[in-house]
């Protein structure tokens, strides 16, 4: 049995030829038009020696050259490594590195930060650019010995479009999304074809006020973010609806662009709504067409949720899951019976249950425990992590870390994080790649990050630092220092230079007591 995700588009590409699949700030696309494109860039994947099962790494924001590499890939089996176009060189060397990807395709915005990790990646052979805006800089890019620059353009004007797919099985990989953890490096979670299949799937099987075909999404979440990738765009180009890209979220402007082109779907993390439900230009009218809001990538403040349902006459649906479940695990129903707080109840072909740190099964309702996800929806496992996969894994049931309760209709409510993980944005960060940096300035002694309730945000970095002895750094500087060496979502907003950090008997950081003291300066400033 053959199964592959690029088919979303050729059916759809046939069904809808000449109806618009991507608007964007500077082009519209058919799908008949994006179908040629994909099959031109993968004839151009082939002829350039890149074999079935070899990586492509992508580092593109939200424009339509993601979407055309990201089916170009894997119309001819090769999966796909989207990178946060946030990163910086150095980590987006360990994500190439990390991940065995032989070709990174990215854009002229992004590309000197491109080049720049391309010198640390000896396997890397080809980098591809798109919209190259400094021309005279690529011929001088240092490169390792062997690898090969090109421009997209040249690509797809020198190759011819491809006539047969590669046969991928179900279960093969198809995208290996790095999702941070709480502890250790950023770690690849590889998703198959029919893990991304059916997570598009439960999209179009929600009800709606239209038909699926006639899906408009707005595109605000990242492409590179398995929310973006598989609730918006796979949902929507398989339905052969419109999608409308935005390159960087702004509440006005998406506003505008819902009421210009008639957005009727939108996906987002919470912050997004409060902006748009926060915003003094922005009117309801401007949101009328909208039929299915959905919710995810951080717990919807219920204040928040209730007032833009009540502002926008919408149902805002708030969803559940991870990078490791494809993304969605969990929702809310839609059309009645939600529950306001709630993550909802596990989609189709997918299970929950709680356990307590014995590792037994909680039965009880409103009591506590780990909510562990088995399902179609669950990752293969971490790529080239067995030791990580096997902590996470057991039986068939992967392990989520987040600590919710059940009520009594089945209803999953999320109360706790397991471990340390900050959201920020509906980004992961980990606090110990923020630790280690601050470790590493010359006059800190110990580093602590935690994550503090912010209401735009849902979460915000604050460090915490013991100085060494003598040594002298303002509070400024520290946060300076973090900005300069890591992306904008990860370094502290808030930082605190404190006499010594509080330990227990085994000393071990006590973190609760730093939250406690940073809730005591908050109420106190």
């Amino acid at each position: 049995m053959s199964l592959n995700i690029s088919t979303l588009l050729s059916a759809s590409a046939h069904r809808y030829p000449d109806k618009v699949a991507i608007l964007s700030e500077d082009r519209t696309m058919t799908y008949a038009e994006l179908w040629h494109q994909v099959s031109r860039l993968a004839g151009s994947i082939r002829k350039l020696g890149i074999t079935p099962g070899q990586h492509i790494a992508l580092l593109l924001p939200n424009i339509p050259s993601f979407t055309l590499a990201y089916y170009a890939a894997h119309l001819v089996g090769n999966p796909v490594v989207p990178l946060n176009i946030l990163l910086k060189p150095d980590e987006i060397a360990y994500h190439v590195r990390d991940s065995n990807a032989v070709a990174l395709i990215t854009c002229g915005d992004l590309q000197g930060d491109a080049l720049l990790a391309w010198e640390q990646c000896e396997e890397l052979q080809h980098v591809i650019i798109y919209q190259t805006q400094k021309t005279e800089s690529l011929a001088h890019a240092r490169r390792p010995a062997g690898a090969q620059l090109h421009t997209l353009e040249s690509l797809l004007d020198h190759s011819h479009p491809i006539e047969d797919y590669h046969a991928t099985s179900p279960d093969d990989t198809a995208v290996i999304l790095y999702t941070s953890g709480t502890t250790g490096r950023p770690k690849g979670a590889e998703l198959s074809h029919f893990n991304l299949m059916y997570n598009a799937e439960w999209v179009l099987k929600l009800p709606k006020e239209m038909p699926n075909h006639e899906m408009r999404s707005l595109v605000a979440l990242p492409l590179f973010h398995s929310f973006g990738q598989s609730v918006l765009q796979n949902a929507t180009v398989m339905a052969g609806g419109t999608l409308s890209l935005m390159r960087r979220f702004d509440p006005l402007l998406a506003a505008q662009m819902m009421q210009k082109q008639a957005i009727n779907v939108f996906a987002g993390v919470p912050t997004m709504y409060y902006g748009l439900l926060n915003h003094p230009s922005i009117q309801p009218k401007m949101l009328a067409s909208l039929r299915l809001c959905l919710s995810g990538g951080a717990s919807m403040p219920e204040d928040v949720m209730r007032r833009f349902d009540k502002t926008y006459s919408v149902d805002l649906i708030e969803a559940y899951g991870l990078s490791e479940t494809s993304p969605v695990a969990s929702s809310n129903p839609i059309g009645g019976g939600k529950k306001v707080g709630s993550v909802g109840l596990p989609i189709w072909g997918v299970s929950f249950r709680l356990i307590n740190e014995q590792g037994d099964e909680v039965t009880e309702t409103g009591v506590a425990g780990e909510l562990c996800i088995k399902g179609h929806n669950v990752m293969k496992g971490y790529y080239r992590r067995p030791e990580a996969t096997a902590e996470v894994m057991q039986n068939g049931w992967f392990r989520s870390g987040d600590i919710a309760v059940r009520d009594e209709e089945g209803f999953y409510r999320l109360v706790d994080r397991k471990k340390d993980l900050i959201i920020r944005g509906g980004f992961n960060v980990y606090p110990r790649e923020v630790e280690e940096h601050l470790y590493a300035h010359p006059a800190v002694l110990e580093a602590a990050v935690i994550g503090v309730p912010h209401d735009k945000h849902g979460e915000e970095i604050h460090g915490f630092v013991a100085l060494r002895a003598g040594a002298s750094c303002t509070t400024g500087e520290l946060i300076e220092y973090c900005r300069e060496r890591l992306a904008a979502y990860k370094y502290p907003r808030f930082m605190s230079v404190i006499e010594q950090l509080p330990k227990g008997p085994t000393g071990k950081i006590l973190k609760r007591v730093l939250r406690d003291q940073a809730k005591l300066q908050n109420e106190m400033a």
